[in-house]
């Protein structure tokens, strides 16, 4: 595969990484009115650390372990940011 190649198919996933991030933030602020109605707070700290371990699990190489973690707790942040503008 060329350069020009690479670069098409990154700017797919690009895409498809920004319309599944977006159905992520939407889902985020159904979650922030489940938890305005029962009282319950944005940071789940638990919930978050058990996520973050399975999804390094699902790496199927170890080298992006840390860079997946790091990607996620930089979107779980920013939904917790959604939800606290929504409460």
């Amino acid at each position: 595969m060329d350069l020009t190649e690479c670069r098409k198919k990154l700017d797919e996933i690009d895409e498809k990484l920004v319309r599944l991030f977006e159905e992520r933030m939407c889902i985020s602020e159904q979650v922030a009115a489940y938890k305005a109605e029962h009282d319950l707070p944005v940071l789940d700290a638990k919930r978050e650390e058990e996520k973050l371990e399975a999804l390094r699990q699902c790496t199927k190489d170890a080298r992006n372990e840390e860079a997946v973690t790091q990607l996620f707790e930089k979107i779980m942040e920013l939904s917790r940011q959604r939800q606290e503008q929504m409460l």
